[in-house]
């Protein structure tokens, strides 16, 4: 069996719904839903070793330290692990009072009574009541009538209605899906929820929660947004019920869904942490509510340490968060192209010297530092990086600022380490190829033993020092208009070594009295080649005489 060459013959395309004047695209998301996080339920049934207590009660500390309001903790009638669970939660006395539970059951008079006896004790709960109401559905798995499968709906919110009112003490909220609503006839959908509402009689102070879940993500996002905008507009006593979405993934689209239902009127989403789910997964609350982060709007949520959730939900889940992942990855903020690295880097010094109230860094939709990650990991380098990829890891890591022209010529190094490797190379390599290349880390040709400086009556200044040559110490001196110019006087009179500077620069590595700086020095040999010296030092003038070394060492280097 291969893929066919003509697919229309095997698959239809899904039907447009016909609003020509829909409002949802012109719509703008200003504040955020009512979240209602299903990692406990529908994001562990789709686990191959469900959560167990422990990790069930680590999950959930997790989700109302985020700031999640509404929590689904499972379907208690599934078995005695669930059930257990949830009646412990609430005996517990761990639910704090502005956090509300759910618990969900299929619309059947046993699971409902099951549901509720769970939840004995709660101090305000959600009860979650489904069936499902599609074509499909009904004439494959129910074979059933569209009065039939209504009456399915009507008759678990007669039960819902009246097992409440057996417990009092409990603030009482119900929750409605039409399931399988993104392939169901949309005026069937409002028939059934119609239904439930004038059973349980819901009004504005308290609503009843419709939720309109993609079961199978079946068309793109715009036409779920349709569906939306549609049932919105045309269910009666609109204003007695709060609108839900919960979302899929199977067309990779369902935060796309789950944002473009939010414009078309909804008022709630449901999801996983990271998108967790049947199948390709729920809608990722995390992703979601980072997108309206990244649009000046408060989600409610919080995700300043998001490795820690990260860490919490990889334990509890044992499934990893992809490396590519929005916001959470490993590598979302990451740059090994030579061509984003620059762009990133001249952003963040933009961002510096600027002052500038809103973020504007290329590449970077949101700052990693809100998310609680460092800049150091922003910019990594491998054989695609250039310049501007280790010139940045060097300023993180060593307060390096090379010059643009010494970045060209170390890359050269840089590259051909990555070559040799074939791997991604760290800060330890690219410091310990800077130290090779600027002849800083092992005995030279040329060393700095001491010296002083002496200013003549008629300014010229004197270097006298000690500089070991091949090993062997040697008492020079020599005469310039500086500091810099009478070393190089010095190596030419007393070695042989002719350079001209055609540049120098110098900064301090780190701020405070005890701050060591950095030197850099371009020279052009005698036979014309460039050569690069660097010094580092606690004195900026010794960090200067050691960049002259440097360079002479490019020369000279040692045998």
């Amino acid at each position: 069996m291969t893929m066919l060459q003509d697919p229309q013959v095997k698959y239809r395309p899904f039907p447009t719904i016909d609003i020509p004047d829909r409002t949802w695209p012109n719509a703008t998301i200003t504040k955020p839903p009512r979240w209602l996080s299903t990692d406990m339920r529908d994001g562990n049934q789709s686990l191959i070793d469900p959560m167990d207590s422990v990790k069930k009660n680590r999950f959930f500390d997790l989700l109302v330290k985020v700031g999640l309001k509404e929590i689904e903790v499972g379907f208690p009638a599934a078995g005695a692990t669930e059930f257990d669970f949830i009646q412990n939660l609430v005996r517990s006395g761990r639910i704090p009072d502005d956090v509300i539970v759910q618990v969900l059951t299929q619309s059947r008079e046993d699971l409902i009574k099951r549901s509720f006896e769970s939840l004995q004790g709660a101090k305000q709960a959600i009860v979650h009541v489904y069936n499902a109401v599609s074509p499909a559905w009904r004439d494959i798995v129910f074979k059933m009538s569209k009065d039939e499968v209504r009456g399915i709906a009507e008759a678990g919110a007669k039960v819902i209605r009246d097992e409440a009112a057996k417990y009092p003490d409990t603030d009482w909220h119900f929750e409605y899906s039409p399931e399988t609503f993104s392939t169901a006839e949309l005026d069937f959908s409002i028939e059934c929820c119609e239904a439930v509402m004038q059973i349980l009689q819901p009004t504005p102070e308290r609503p009843i929660i419709l939720n309109l879940p993609a079961t199978v993500e079946c068309a793109t996002p715009n036409v779920y947004a349709d569906q939306i905008e549609y049932f919105c507009r045309n269910l009666p006593n609109r204003d007695s019920a709060v609108i839900s979405l919960h979302t899929h993934n199977d067309r990779g689209t369902g935060v796309a869904a789950a944002e473009l239902g939010v414009m078309a009127g909804a008022d709630r989403v449901e999801g996983c942490l990271f998108g967790n789910g049947e199948r390709t997964g729920n809608c990722c609350l995390v992703t979601v509510a980072l997108n309206m982060y990244t649009q000046g709007v408060d989600p409610g949520l919080d995700f300043s340490n998001i490795d820690e959730v990260i860490e919490t939900v990889e334990y509890c889940n044992q499934i990893p968060v992809h490396q590519r992942h929005p916001y959470g990855g490993e590598l979302v903020f990451t740059a090994f192209s030579g061509s984003h690295q620059d762009a990133i880097k001249k952003g963040f010094e933009a961002n510096e010297q600027q002052n500038d109230q809103y973020w504007r860094v290329p590449y970077l939709p949101i700052d990693p530092a809100d998310l609680g990650r460092n800049y150091e990991a922003v910019i990594r380098v491998n054989s695609q990086s250039g310049k501007g990829g280790f010139a940045w890891v060097l300023e993180q890591d060593r307060g390096l600022k090379l010059p643009k022209r010494m970045q060209a010529h170390f890359s050269k190094a840089v590259q051909r380490m990555a070559d040799e490797t074939g791997r991604e190379l760290n800060a330890a390599d690219i410091w310990d190829a800077f130290q090779h290349e600027y002849h800083l880390s092992r005995p030279q040709h040329f060393q700095l033993v001491d010296y002083e400086e002496q200013r003549t009556k008629d300014g010229t200044r004197v270097f006298t020092g000690t500089v070991s040559e091949g090993g062997k110490e040697r008492t020079v001196s020599g005469r310039g208009n500086g500091l810099i110019s009478s070393v190089i006087a010095t190596l030419s009179e007393a070695f042989g070594v002719t350079m001209e500077v055609l540049d120098y620069t110098e900064h301090a590595l780190s701020k405070g009295s005890d701050a060591k700086a950095a030197a850099y020095v371009e020279c052009m040999t005698a036979s014309g080649d460039i050569v690069w010296g660097v010094g580092i030092s606690a004195d900026v003038a010794t960090a200067s005489v050691r960049a002259i070394l440097s360079a002479a060492n490019a020369v000279h280097p040692a045998s």
